[in-house]
């Protein structure tokens, strides 16, 4: 029990780091391209060319973050029961 109570704060500066992060920057790199919006591969000699578009981020490189993605569920569930 007390392990928790002294783990308690750095969870809790953890959390609100993560959540000022996702205020501030709510997207981030795709982490299949690494934010190149595409695959890259080899041809036979070895020489890195350009591939098809990532499909988890559609080409744009950018995807949602956990974090935002939770507050923008949670907002639009709140959005739509006070109407």
């Amino acid at each position: 029990m007390s392990s928790l109570l002294s783990a308690m704060p750095g969870i809790l500066i953890i959390t609100l780091c993560y959540a000022a992060l996702c205020a501030v920057s709510p997207f981030g790199s795709c982490r299949r391209c690494r934010g190149f919006g595409f695959r890259m591969r080899q041809t036979r000699r070895g020489r890195l060319v350009r591939g098809r578009d990532c499909r988890p981020c559609r080409g744009n490189g950018r995807r949602i973050r956990l974090g935002r993605h939770v507050y923008n569920s949670l907002s639009g569930m709140r959005r739509e029961g006070t109407r």
